[in-house]
């Protein structure tokens, strides 16, 4: 009787793989995990989904380069996919891309609502992130620009006291001491020219330092400073505006925490509505940030 073959185990389809690597990223073994991920994308790669899970073991390992790539793969597959959207936002933050991580994330945020499904403040957050480090480098580069105009209308005070008395050196109907007192006015009025200039500079620069909106003060929708706030019965403040056209567009329900709600239960925020407008004539470059 001819020895039996021993019995090939049964192969494992994508899923399966893909619960492999689920059962591993929840045990934290993310090198396990993105094997397993690996493998199911290697049965199926026209699923988003294993390359967002597969993204999501890159970034707890701080594999940057490797979970933009995933995002990327896994958008141009599915271009609503919030998780993609979400990470890939979440990498280009990382790497200083912020016009693009903010571009990914509103999209993430817009297609959470659309599709009513809950991301918590995760989104939110993200993009308050990336809109306040934008908001820093172009901080950054305004002050350089003032800095260096500074430099410049301080060197031109300080061409014209030499022209003005070289000029004036070239006098002959003039005494040597008429020509020192007369030098000396020149010298005392730019000097009082610069200090004015410098003056005006550094009230700029303590304007400078309450440069940044609260959190609390921008919408959790637009993610732009309030205009009109309201309350609703859970307690969370919107924009006017932004909840407004969330329950006609989306549906009535609070956004956050997803209770039934109507444009009727909308309560003026006038507590709110006093700290912003307080903020706002201290801060009114707010206005246009």
């Amino acid at each position: 009787m001819a020895p039996q073959k021993p019995q090939e185990p049964e192969k494992l389809t994508a899923k399966d793989h893909k619960e492999r690597g689920n059962r591993y990223y929840q045990a934290q073994r993310f090198d396990d995990a993105i094997a397993a991920y690996s493998a199911a994308i290697i049965k199926d790669n026209t699923e988003s989904t294993y390359f967002t899970n597969r993204a999501l073991c890159h970034l707890q390992l701080k594999h940057w380069e490797e979970a933009e790539s995933d995002c990327r793969r896994a958008l141009e597959l599915d271009s609503k996919n919030i998780k993609a959207n979400y990470l890939l936002g979440k990498v280009c933050t990382h790497f200083g891309y912020y016009d693009e991580a903010i571009k990914v994330l509103t999209r993430a945020n817009e297609f959470a609502l659309n599709q009513k499904i809950s991301f918590g403040d995760d989104i939110t957050l993200m993009l308050r992130q990336a809109r306040r480090e934008r908001f820093k480098i172009e901080e950054d580069k305004r002050l350089t620009q003032e800095i260096e105009l500074q430099s410049y209308l301080n060197r031109l005070i300080d061409d014209d006291i030499e022209k003005s008395i070289q000029d004036l050196e070239k006098s002959e109907n003039i005494s040597g001491e008429e020509l020192q007192q007369k030098q000396d006015q020149i010298r005392n009025q730019g000097y009082k020219n610069k200090e004015m200039l410098n003056n005006l500079f550094s009230q700029v620069d303590k304007r400078r330092q309450r440069r940044e909106i609260p959190d609390y003060l921008c919408g959790k929708i637009s993610f732009e400073l309030l205009k009109d706030p309201v309350i609703t019965p859970s307690g969370i403040t919107y924009d006017k505006s932004d909840i407004k056209e969330h329950l006609h567009r989306v549906g009535h329900f609070d956004p956050i925490t997803r209770v039934p709600l109507t444009v009727e239960q909308l309560i003026p925020n006038l507590a709110m509505k006093e700290v912003l407008d307080a903020f706002i004539s201290e801060n009114e470059w707010a206005l246009d940030a």
